[in-house]
């Protein structure tokens, strides 16, 4: 039954959540997803957004201008979602980005483009967003916790 969800959605351009307990192999999915599909041939990155801050996990998303880091110069730095154009980025864990992580998120998802930190311009990716839980989001959504 799973292989035929995989099979099914691996050629859609949809945002997919995979749930499931740890351990159950989730991450294997968003491979298997990745590898079925048109964008097989481009890069899959896997960000563990529990293992980062949230300083580090929106530069590690969406780059930032290294003057906003180093306070010289005007160097970019790519985030995830620009090394990941044309392919496939699962987000491990992703009940645990805060609110602010999630609103740029849900802007990305809705087509505006990936804004670096300290930058003023969007960019515009073609990306395929796999994300994975272990939390029942319904129920924390009805407990009114914000995640």
């Amino acid at each position: 039954m799973c292989f035929k969800v995989v099979e099914r959605a691996a050629d859609s351009r949809a945002t997919v959540l995979i749930r499931g307990e740890s351990g159950t192999g989730k991450e294997l999915i968003a491979r298997a997803l990745h590898y079925n599909s048109t964008r097989a041939a481009k890069r899959s990155i896997a960000v563990s957004c529990a293992a980062l801050t949230e300083t580090l996990l929106e530069s590690e998303l969406f780059g930032h201008r290294e003057e906003c880091i180093y306070g010289r110069g005007g160097d970019k730095s790519s985030g995830r979602f620009e090394m990941a154009n044309q392919g496939t980025l699962f987000l491990d864990e992703i009940a645990e980005i805060s609110p602010p992580i999630q609103v740029k998120l849900f802007a990305r998802i809705a087509g505006a483009g990936v804004r670096k930190g300290g930058g003023n311009q969007s960019i515009k990716v073609d990306v395929r967003l796999v994300a994975a839980t272990n939390k029942d989001l319904e129920k924390a959504v009805a407990a009114g916790i914000p995640r």
